[in-house]
């Protein structure tokens, strides 16, 4: 009402309004879902990162050579 519309117009366009931002909203987040670009992927990804990393810094070069040489296998077959 405040912009010129009477009532029942003030509150359709209101209403219109609340909507199409709630339906962009639910776009959005399904395009994250289905990107996998949500929050907690993005976390778990960055921990198992993390986890690995650790584990690859804690290894001897003899279990990386192995590692490697396991890879190398798989690779191959």
């Amino acid at each position: 009402q405040g912009i010129g519309f009477d009532s029942a117009d003030a509150g359709i366009w209101s209403q219109a309004v609340l909507v199409g931002g709630l339906v962009i909203w639910l776009l959005t987040y399904l395009f994250r879902v289905g990107t996998h670009k949500m929050t907690y992927n993005q976390q778990l990804k960055n921990y198992e990162d993390a986890v690995l990393q650790k584990r690859l810094e804690e290894m001897t070069p003899e279990e990386l050579a192995q590692l490697q040489a396991e890879v190398e296998e798989e690779k191959k077959s």
